[in-house]
């Protein structure tokens, strides 16, 4: 399950999403729900346990109305309706797992849908019709979204459950995900707002792990699901695939393997054993990928680079060779200093020993100093250390040359949620951004 807020998608995801609606109040479509990692490497589709469940889906108990009510808003179906204008293809955003979003408007304190434009700007999401495991998505959303609360977490507003109708109404963030704009802009994301983007994103999994009321595993962290507001400030989405954290003396819990492959730690996929060290190989991977540009995954490589963290291992503890790494389209406009902290914090962070990870707080004080650093490689010295290096390396073929440098072009992931998609593209063409978070 993805939610996109302010990310466009392609033709074919656009097209499942509205080609069932010509009549707004049928079934939401959209693609299926997380698929579960299994040990033989097949990538099975998470079916619900019960059969017929698309017209029975089970509603909120009172207890749980009551839960939800002091800090939640209900709306009705028909309010949401008038707010996205009637889910018009124009009001889509995305598309994931769980269904697809829609752009709103509302009032600033109710529920009442107001003029576009007017009110509180609003990130709508609808449940797809794949039975019982959707439902428990959704639940999982309002249960722990509603609970939590932190700046570096994505703001749930409210709900909606009428009939078989179940909607999710959200903070609108309007810079998209993370994933957006480390591969499908064309120009490149600054360095210090790279930094600024994992900073905030690491204090969100250190609060979920260490700070909130009850331990959580965020358990499906990666770049679509890292959404920016107008300032770069990271917020974590998607908390479909959540679990309670392990308390008093247990180390993890034992749950079927779900995630997205390319980001699940090695020891998770292995024994199903869950724990916050399984997150922090996650933010490991998101890390290597800001640093280094390239997706978790991606067959279009040569070979022997398909893996993004395979490929890296051998860098990352080399002082000499870990500049090749670095992103080649910020042509040396990096930090020195900090990017070696960093690619250090990542290999930490990608140790095959859950017990060497560090602790989401320590990976947090790491990161505090490193947007602020101005130590600037320059081009003169990157055209020195590293285009020696990669001129005699293996052609990409996907790279075009540009003067001495080039545009990354890659494939989507193959992630669980949804096997070998398209890449969804950007709704809101916009300027690359610069450090002072302005366009």
């Amino acid at each position: 399950m993805k939610i996109l807020l302010g990310v466009g998608i392609n033709g074919g995801l656009f097209g499942s999403c509205v080609s069932s609606r010509s009549k707004v109040d049928s079934s939401t479509s959209g693609i299926s729900s997380h698929f579960e990692i299994k040990s033989t490497n097949n990538v099975s589709k998470d079916q619900p346990t019960t059969s017929n469940s698309e017209h029975n889906l089970p509603t909120l108990t009172p207890e749980d109305e009551l839960k939800v009510a002091s800090r939640l808003r209900k709306f009705g179906f028909n309010d949401l309706k008038m707010a996205t204008r009637n889910f018009r293809p124009e009001s889509l955003l995305g598309e994931g797992g769980f269904g697809c979003v829609f752009k709103g408007w509302i009032e600033e304190n109710g529920t009442a849908p107001v003029k576009p434009g007017t009110g509180l700007t609003v990130a709508v999401k609808t449940l797809n019709h794949d039975g019982l495991q959707g439902h428990k998505e959704w639940l999982a959303e309002v249960n722990f979204l509603g609970d939590l609360g932190n700046p570096n977490l994505v703001k749930l507003i409210g709900y909606c459950i009428e009939d078989d109708q179940r909607l999710l109404v959200y903070e609108f963030l309007p810079r998209g995900s993370l994933e957006n704009h480390l591969f499908r802009r064309s120009l490149p994301l600054p360095w210090s707002i790279r930094m600024k983007i994992a900073l905030g994103a690491a204090k969100g999994l250190a609060f979920l792990h260490e700070e909130a009321k009850r331990p959580v595993i965020y358990r499906d962290f990666k770049t679509s699901n890292i959404l920016l507001d107008a300032e770069y400030n990271a917020k974590l989405s998607d908390f479909g695939l959540a679990k309670d954290g392990p308390e008093g003396d247990k180390t993890h819990i034992s749950t079927r393997v779900m995630g997205t492959y390319g980001y699940a730690a090695p020891e998770y996929v292995m024994t199903g054993h869950l724990s916050s060290k399984s997150d922090v190989y996650s933010f490991g991977v998101v890390l290597l990928e800001m640093l280094t540009g390239r997706r978790s995954m991606d067959k279009k490589r040569p070979n022997g680079e398909h893996n993004l963290v395979e490929w890296a291992r051998p860098h990352l503890g080399e002082r000499r060779r870990f500049y090749r790494l670095i992103d080649p389209r910020l042509e040396g406009h990096f930090s020195i200093k900090g990017a070696q902290k960093a690619a250090q914090l990542a290999s930490r962070c990608l140790s095959r020993d859950p017990k060497a990870r560090p602790l989401m707080s320590e990976v947090v004080d790491c990161l505090k100093p490193l947007p602020a650093l101005k130590d600037m490689a320059g081009p003169s010295y990157y055209l020195q250390t590293v285009q020696p290096e990669r001129a005699g390396s293996s052609p990409d073929p996907n790279r075009t040359r540009v003067g001495s440098f080039s545009r990354n072009g890659s494939q989507h992931p193959r992630t669980l949620s949804i096997p070998n998609a398209s890449p969804r593209h950007n709704q809101f063409l916009q300027d690359s951004p610069n450090p002072n978070g302005k366009q």
